[in-house]
C-alpha cells in the first residue's frame, strides 16, 4: 500500500461569500470617510465655529475671533473646512491631531509660513481692492527680487536683521534662505518654493484677530461719522514681530524722534506712520534720510507718508493733486518741476525739496489773486532758508 497523502483543506467559504468580505471593510471605510466630510463641515456650520474651539489650545484663538473686526467670518473662510482639496490641509490636520492626543500641545497657536501665504491669498475675496493695489505696489515684491538682488549683495552681505522687514515670517535663519552668505555669489534660494512668494504678505501688518468692530455695510448710516469721528484706519493694523513671534497694535508703537542736524523735525501725528517707521528708519544717530529713512523735510516737512503714498499700492500719481496748485505759492505746475516726482534722475528729492533750492536768489512772495484768501509763506520761507 502507498503512503496516504494528506487530506487538503478547502475553504468552506463560498466564491461570492469570499470577495464580499474581502472588499466590503474598504468600501465600508471609505463610504464612512466621505461621510464624514459634509457631517464635519455641518457641524462646524451649526456650532458657529465653537468646535474649533474643542480642543483647548484653539480657545484663546478663538475668543480672540469672537471679539475681532472678521467676528462675522467664520474661521473656514480663511483656514480652510473638511471639504478644502487641498490634501496639504488635511494631513496637516491630522498631524496636529495625533500631536495633541499625546499631549504634545503647543502653549500658543502659531502660523507657519505656508498657512500665512494661503490666509494672505484668500483675503482677496472680501479685500479685493486692496489686495489688486498691495499686488501692483513695492510691497508684493518676492523672496528671489529681495535676496537674489546681485546689486546689493554685492554692496552688502545678506544678514539675519534683513528678515526684520523682509521675509518676517520666515521661519529660520538667513543661512536657511539664501546660500552663500558672501559678495561673490552666485547666490540661489535654499528654498525654491519661496521665489514667487511676497516678502510682505498682508498679515505682517494686519492682526485678523485684533479686537474691534466690523466694518459698516454700505447701507449703514454714517451720518454722525463726520470729520475728526472717522476711523483713521482699521484696527487690525499691527506689526509681526519675528522675535516675539507675536503682534503689536499701532497704537503701541513709538513715533521716532527724528532730526536734522541739531534742529528736531516736524513729524505728521498720524499714528499710521508708526509702523511705516519700523522699516524705513533711519540710523542711531536719528538724522532724517539716514538710512532707509524717508521723512519729509523742506516744502513738505509734517505731512504724513500717507498724504502722499497709497496705502496699499504705495503709488504717488495723483498726491501732488491733493494739495497743488490751490497751495502752489509760484504759481508753477509742481508737476513739470525738476524733482523726483518728475524724474528718478533729478537732484531734487520731493522729500526734502525746498523752495531755495530753485530759487537761489530768495523766495519770492505768493501771488495773490483777486478774490483768493492769501495763504501765509512764514513756515515755508523759514524751512527753505
Amino acid at each position: 500500500m502507498g503512503v496516504l497523502e494528506p487530506r487538503k483543506k478547502f475553504s468552506t467559504v463560498p466564491p461570492r461569500r469570499f470577495f464580499r468580505s474581502r472588499f466590503l471593510a474598504p468600501l465600508a471605510l471609505a463610504a464612512f470617510l466621505i461621510l464624514l466630510f459634509p457631517g464635519a463641515s455641518l457641524y462646524y456650520s451649526r456650532s458657529g465655529g465653537s468646535s474649533c474651539a474643542s480642543c483647548h489650545e484653539i480657545w484663546q484663538p478663538y475668543r480672540e475671533w469672537r471679539g475681532s473686526a472678521h467676528r462675522n467670518v467664520p474661521c473656514a473662510e480663511c483656514h480652510g473646512d473638511v471639504l478644502t482639496l487641498n490634501a496639504g490641509f488635511h494631513l496637516r490636520n491630522i498631524s496636529q491631531l495625533v500631536a495633541h492626543l499625546r499631549g504634545r500641545v503647543p502653549d500658543r497657536v502659531r502660523l507657519k509660513s505656508d498657512e500665512v501665504f494661503r490666509i494672505a491669498e484668500r483675503c482677496g475675496r472680501c479685500h479685493r481692492q486692496e489686495q489688486a493695489s498691495w499686488r501692483a505696489g513695492p510691497h508684493a515684491t518676492t523672496y528671489s527680487e529681495i535676496f537674489l538682488d546681485q546689486g546689493h549683495n554685492r554692496r552688502q552681505r545678506l544678514m539675519d536683521d534683513c528678515l526684520r522687514c523682509h521675509g518676517m515670517h520666515f521661519e529660520g535663519s538667513i543661512g536657511e534662505l539664501v546660500t552663500p552668505l558672501d559678495t561673490q555669489g552666485p547666490w540661489r534660494l535654499a528654498q525654491p518654493e519661496l521665489a514667487d512668494r511676497p516678502v510682505l504678505p498682508c498679515l505682517v501688518c494686519h492682526q485678523m484677530h485684533r479686537d474691534g468692530e466690523p466694518l459698516r455695510g454700505e447701507d449703514e448710516d454714517e451720518s454722525d461719522d463726520a470729520g475728526p469721528k472717522q476711523e483713521l484706519f482699521r484696527p487690525s493694523l499691527a506689526l509681526f514681530d519675528r522675535r516675539q513671534l507675536d503682534y503689536i497694535a499701532v497704537g503701541h508703537l513709538p513715533l521716532p524722534q527724528i532730526l536734522t542736524g541739531a534742529r528736531p523735525v516736524q513729524i505728521s501725528p498720524d499714528r499710521r506712520q508708526a509702523l511705516c517707521y519700523q522699516c524705513h528708519a533711519p540710523l542711531a544717530g536719528g538724522q532724517a534720510g539716514s538710512g532707509d529713512d524717508r521723512t519729509p523735510l523742506g516744502v513738505h516737512e509734517g505731512l504724513s507718508c500717507l498724504a502722499c503714498h497709497d496705502q496699499h499700492g504705495q503709488t504717488t500719481r495723483a498726491s501732488c493733486g491733493n494739495c497743488h496748485p490751490r497751495l502752489s505759492n509760484c504759481g508753477t505746475s509742481v508737476e513739470l518741476m525738476d524733482t523726483t516726482f518728475k524724474s528718478k534722475k533729478s537732484k531734487h528729492n520731493v522729500h526734502t525739496v525746498s523752495c531755495i533750492e530753485c530759487h537761489t536768489q530768495g523766495v519770492p512772495e505768493k501771488r495773490v489773486r483777486p478774490g483768493e484768501p492769501v495763504l501765509h509763506n512764514d513756515l515755508v520761507s523759514e524751512r527753505s532758508q
